[in-house]
């Protein structure tokens, strides 16, 4: 029997898919040419990313913990949670931060949203 390995692609609607791609190139250097392995090669196509944990999971169609009018809401783990904001601050963006996110074995979280209104959910993992 063959295993999923990971996963291969997140597909999402844009009214504008162009400027949304560069915006996620831009501030998260997230999409086709962007990796997070500095020694890999870049592929104009694909974000090579660095393994690691993955989260996948349906939440009640309920919940408050993202918007009521998002389907989806995409977490990236990051390596330098305040560093990865520093953009975001420096463009006067919007970053919701709530103490009861983060916990010392979880990690630490943080909510953007890209020019769209998808929610963003920030997360670094605890170290070790």
């Amino acid at each position: 029997m063959g295993h999923v390995k990971g996963i291969g692609g997140l597909f999402f609607r844009a009214r504008d898919p162009e400027a949304l791609s560069a915006w996620y190139r831009d501030r998260l250097g997230v999409g086709g040419g962007c990796t997070a392995d500095d020694s890999a090669p870049v592929n104009q196509w694909v974000w090579t990313v660095i393994g690691g944990p993955l989260v996948f999971s349906p939440f009640q169609a309920d919940t408050d913990y993202f918007p009521a009018d998002r389907q989806f809401m995409i977490n990236l783990r990051v390596d330098d949670l305040d560093a990865v904001l520093a953009p975001f601050r420096a463009a006067g963006e919007a970053i919701v931060t709530k103490d009861e996110w983060d916990d010392p074995a979880v990690g630490r979280f943080a909510r953007v949203h890209d020019p769209e209104g998808n929610p963003i959910e920030l997360w670094e993992p605890p170290a070790g």
